[in-house]
């Protein structure tokens, strides 16, 4: 556990010893050495999306939309326990020789807990998908893997972005989010509550936008929501956040203005270049020396907590060797096999390569280090692309033909040619092998965060769910030559590839540094297929509300009517299961699981609840448990999910969690209970009124 009381104290008495100038430059992101009380330089800002990033070689693990197709919050904790030894092993490094640059402190910026609630948002892919449960429970073991539980935190981690924060990418400087106190309570924040409350998270990142006129990162009623649920952690700023006060929003005239309000609401760091200033405010008479020692205190005792100012604090010794190390590559690797969603399979998957003599590797992200990617990533010592991962499993048995096929985006690969100038190459490769995997979707170029993108006109958001006209050109070639064909999707987020004539669609993410040697497993029948997707995928933006409606009526799988293409929780493997003799008691579903197919294979068991009688429940019904389970081929095995603290309360319309009606049904089953969910899994759900 960390300590608390002491950690405060140390705090306490460290800031007293400072002059109001020092204390007030320790709010800045960039935090200066002060060097008469032996305080090191420290740069608040780095980050651990999935895996240590922006510092050099470290563990590439699957982007965390990957991971949360995982359904396996114990394997995304230790995914996050790797990470903080990491973190902690290249600060120890870096500190040596003085280097306290930024990403190389041991405050992760991470995760990111919005609720990726449309499909065009470009950051979506750095979230746990669209349902507050699942995401809290993720959330929650992302924390205390990262933190750990010793005498002191391995690394710190950050709940962001507080909240009602899911896009437009380009208009975030200046946007007010409208929210509902219902929407606010029952999907924008629990999984902040349950990081804040359960998991102990140590900070806390303010948003960009307003919501409901206030400023994410000085709202009353966010900070207000942070008292109530106990955090003694820090508050940051987005980067450059506070400077939209007076920018974008316009809730101040200047920065110094800017800087009081932020820091009187409670921000106690900012990162962006508005608290420079603060000694100005203050010399205004703008803010108190009591706010400014009161912000310094929490970054110290967040310092404190880490260890930083003991040398004996039992991290001393991890360096190099713990670094990418194979243990850490393993765990990646599983993450990223266990993380890959079978989207349909006409029976051509598994591929037996011994009845191949060739295979064509298509497309533009066969061979692409940035599909492995996403965003935030970290630099792997030896990233396996999907081109690299099939040919080491085929060797020189079998025939492998690869062409780029095309751009990811533009009409062709080189400048000088004309349009579509890798289409015929493709085309011999295909006609003249056995099978064809195309790899196609998207990277992080093309769907991000605004300013890191590709997609400039859209500010990192996707304008719809098709692939790029590239692509689609290709794709339509490939098909209509009708030779058996597998699609890969690379990307982060739903799209709709019209792929009705591909044999099989696996959507693979973006999967880390091990992502091709999983995709070969998964192709090739080492391992069989599990994820489930933690998104709805959607037959169209049409359908859907304004992407600036922040209202959940019409939006993921709780309160969707129809424009699914592929459902929330769905996935395929290469084996049958059944379940029967479902039971509850004790607030625990039961059931037993059987694996009828003749190949082993993980199942995910997922449970929705839905009341039969509050006003206030949603449309359709809300996952309250899940679980991973390993089966081995004719073998069943008894099962029992605790469902959700929260499955028998609902949130009204005043945004208060009140008990249910009393009356409940529950399902489970290995998808949603409804009928495309069903029929495309072919395992129907049980179900029980309680």
């Amino acid at each position: 556990m960390k300590k608390m009381d002491k950690a405060l104290e140390q705090a306490e008495e460290l800031v007293s010893k400072m002059t109001i100038e020092e204390a007030a430059s320790q709010l800045y992101y960039i935090s200066p050495a002060v060097e008469r009380l032996g305080i090191p330089a420290y740069n608040w800002w780095n980050e651990a999306l999935h895996g240590v990033a922006r510092a050099g070689t470290a563990t590439m693990f699957p982007q965390a939309i990957a991971m949360a197709a995982m359904f396996d919050d114990e394997q995304l904790g230790k995914m996050a326990q790797v990470t903080g030894i990491e973190a902690r092993a290249k600060y120890n490094i870096q500190s040596k020789y003085n280097d306290r640059d930024i990403y190389k402190g041991v405050t992760m910026w991470s995760p990111n807990i919005n609720i990726f609630r449309d499909p065009r948002w470009g950051r979506g892919h750095e979230t746990y998908g669209e349902d507050p449960y699942l995401t809290s429970r993720l959330g929650t073991a992302f924390v205390k893997g990262l933190q750990g539980d010793g005498e002191y935190m391995t690394a710190a981690a950050c709940a962001k972005h507080f909240a009602v924060h899911s896009g437009p990418e380009n208009i975030r400087h200046s946007f007010d989010a409208k929210c509902s106190l219902k929407d606010m309570n029952e999907t924008y924040l629990p999984a902040f509550q349950a990081l804040v409350e359960d998991a102990k998270v140590e900070g806390v990142m303010g948003c960009y936008n307003r919501i409901n006129g206030e400023p994410g990162c000085a709202s009353d009623t966010l900070m207000g929501k942070l008292k109530e649920w106990g955090f003694d952690g820090y508050f940051t700023s987005d980067a450059w956040a506070v400077r939209d006060f007076y920018q974008g929003h316009h809730v101040c005239e200047d920065k110094e203005h800017a800087a009081a309000l932020a820091l009187s609401k409670g921000c106690d760091t900012n990162c962006g270049d508005t608290y420079p200033c603060l000694m100005d405010a203050y010399r205004k008479g703008l803010v108190t020396e009591e706010q400014i020692r009161t912000a310094a205190v929490h970054l110290f005792r967040t310092r404190f907590r880490l260890g930083l100012f003991d040398e004996n604090n039992g991290f001393a010794d991890l360096g190099l060797d713990d670094i990418a190390t194979p243990e850490h590559r393993k765990i990646s690797l599983e993450c990223a096999e266990k993380g890959m969603v079978l989207l349909k399979n006409n029976g051509i998957l598994p591929l037996d390569k011994s009845k191949l003599k060739s295979v064509a590797v298509i497309g533009p992200n066969a061979s692409s280090l940035d599909a492995l990617r996403g965003n935030y990533y970290g630099t792997s010592a030896e990233p396996v692309t999907f081109l690299d991962g099939i040919r080491k499993e085929l060797g020189d048995e079998v025939k492998i033909y690869y062409s780029e096929g095309c751009h990811l985006f533009k009409d062709r690969v080189e400048h000088l040619a004309e349009a579509n100038d890798r289409i015929a190459e493709a085309m011999a490769m295909v006609q003249a092998a056995d099978v064809t995997i195309l790899c196609l979707g998207l990277d992080a170029n093309i769907e991000g965060e605004e300013g890191d993108e590709g997609n400039a006109f859209a500010g990192g958001d996707k304008l719809s769910l098709e692939l790029p006209v590239s692509q689609r050109i290709l794709l339509e070639k490939v098909l209509a030559a009708g030779k058996p064909t597998v699609l890969v999707l690379a990307a982060g987020s739903s799209l709709n590839p019209h792929a009705d004539r591909a044999g099989a669609i696996l959507q693979v993410w973006y999967p880390g540094e091990c992502g091709g040697t999983a995709l070969a497993n998964i192709l090739f029948g080492k391992v069989s297929p599990s994820g489930k997707l933690p998104v709805t995928f959607y037959e169209s933006t049409d359908a859907l509300p304004e992407f600036t409606d922040y209202s959940m009526a019409g939006r993921t799988y709780r309160y969707l009517t129809g424009n699914v293409l592929y459902p929330f929780g769905f996935g395929l493997t290469y084996s049958t299961v059944s379940l029967s003799d479902m039971k509850f008691a004790d607030g625990k579903v039961s059931v037993t699981v059987a694996n009828t197919g003749s190949v082993d294979t993980d199942e995910v068991v997922q449970v929705y609840v839905r009341d039969l009688e509050s006003p206030f429940e949603v449309t359709n019904y809300r996952l309250c448990a899940f679980q991973r389970v390993s089966l081995k081929a004719g073998c069943s095995e008894r099962v029992s999910l605790p469902l959700d603290k929260n499955a028998f309360t609902l949130v009204n319309e005043e945004g208060k969690r009140v008990p249910g009606s009393g009356k409940y049904r529950l399902w489970a089953g290995v998808s949603q209970p409804d009928a495309l969910s069903e029929s495309l899994s072919g395992t129907p759900a049980l179900s029980l009124q309680i």
